[in-house]
C-alpha cells in the first residue's frame, strides 16, 4: 500500500477564523502520524483573511481562495507525484478545491463526500458570503469563475462522478433557498445510510463512484457528518448523525480500495473541544479507517 503523507491545510479563507485553523496541530498533538504510520508532507499557509464579502462576487475572500487552492493542489500533487496517498488536514471545507484541483490536472476523478450537509449554497443564498457553504457547488462548476474555473479547468468534478453521502440538511437548506442538487449527482441522505446500513452503503457509493470513467476517487470528511452529541466540536451544529462506528465502516471501505486518491479532513474545531478528548477520538477514527496504510 501507498505510504499516508500528511498536509497540513490550515485555511479558514472560506468561513471565519473561529478556531478550526487549529485542527491539523490539535490532530498532530494527538498522534495522527504515529497512528497512521504517516509522514508529514508539510503545511501550506492562508493568505491573510479579509472579513469583507466581496462585491462582485459575493462570496469571502474568493481571490484568496482560489490563490491557496492552487497551492495546495501544487502540495498534494507533490505528494501523488511520490506516490503516496494525501492525508490533508484543514481547515474549512473550501480546501476541498484544491485537493480537486490536484486531481483535475490528471484527468477525470471523482468525489465522495461525506458531510452533514450538501453544500450546495449560491452566494445569493448563503447569508455570509462563505465558501465553505458553497464549495461542492463550486467544485462542480457552480458559482463565480474564479471559483469554478480553476486554471481554466473547471468543473473540478463532474456531477455523476459526485455521491453527498449522509446528509442530513434537506429541510434547513430547503427553507434557506439553496440550489437543489442536480439530478445526475448522486445522493444517499442519512436516512438512506441508516435504512442499507453503513457499510451497505459505502459500497454501493462506490459502485456509483467506480462505474462510470473516473480514474479513482477524492474522499472529503467533514467531521460534522458525525452525530451532534459525540462530534460537538464544530461551527454548525446539526441534530442526529452518524456513529463512530457508522462512519469507521464507511471509511474503511472507501479508503481501503485502491482506485482511493486520499483524504481531507475538515472543520473540526479544537476550541470546541476543551479536554483534547474528542481530537483524541478522532485520531482513533481515522487509524481505524486507514486500516491498510497504518504501520
Amino acid at each position: 500500500m501507498r505510504q499516508t503523507a500528511v498536509v497540513e491545510a490550515p485555511s479558514v479563507l472560506g468561513l471565519r477564523p473561529s478556531g478550526v485553523q487549529d485542527a491539523p496541530a490539535a490532530l498532530l498533538d494527538a498522534g495522527l502520524l504515529r497512528h497512521l504510520g504517516a509522514v508529514w508532507a508539510g503545511r501550506v499557509e492562508a493568505p491573510v483573511y479579509d472579513p469583507r464579502r466581496d462585491g462582485d462576487t459575493g462570496i469571502l475572500n474568493p481571490v484568496g481562495i482560489a490563490r491557496y487552492s492552487v497551492q495546495l493542489a501544487d502540495r498534494v500533487g507533490g505528494v501523488l507525484g511520490r506516490g503516496c496517498f494525501p492525508v490533508v488536514l484543514g481547515g474549512d471545507c473550501s480546501i476541498l478545491l484544491g485537493n480537486l484541483l490536484a486531481l483535475r490536472r490528471r484527468g477525470r476523478y471523482g468525489l465522495l463526500f461525506l458531510d452533514g450537509h450538501t453544500d450546495f449554497y449560491q452566494p445569493s443564498a448563503e447569508p455570509a458570503g462563505e465558501a465553505a457553504s458553497m464549495e461542492l457547488a463550486l467544485a462542480t462548476g457552480r458559482g463565480p469563475r474564479p471559483l469554478t474555473d480553476l486554471e481554466g479547468r473547471g468543473p473540478l468534478v463532474r456531477d455523476e462522478d459526485v455521491v453527498a453521502f449522509a446528509f442530513r440538511d434537506a429541510a434547513e437548506s430547503a427553507e434557506a433557498g439553496m440550489q437543489p442538487l442536480p439530478p445526475r449527482l448522486h445522493a444517499i441522505d442519512l436516512d438512506g445510510v441508516r435504512a442499507a446500513g453503513a457499510d451497505a452503503a459505502a459500497r454501493r457509493a462506490l459502485d456509483l463512484l467506480t462505474g462510470g470513467g473516473s480514474g479513482g476517487y477524492w474522499v472529503h470528511l467533514d467531521v460534522d457528518v458525525l452525530d451532534d452529541a459525540i462530534m460537538p466540536a464544530v461551527d454548525y451544529r446539526l441534530p442526529g448523525g452518524l456513529t463512530w462506528a457508522e462512519l469507521e465502516s464507511v471509511l474503511r471501505a472507501a479508503l481501503g480500495d485502491e482506485r482511493a486518491r486520499g483524504l481531507d479532513v475538515t472543520i473540526f474545531n479544537p476550541r470546541l473541544d476543551h479536554d483534547g478528548t474528542i481530537a483524541v477520538r478522532l485520531t482513533e477514527c481515522l487509524r481505524r479507517g486507514l486500516p491498510a496504510r497504518a504501520a
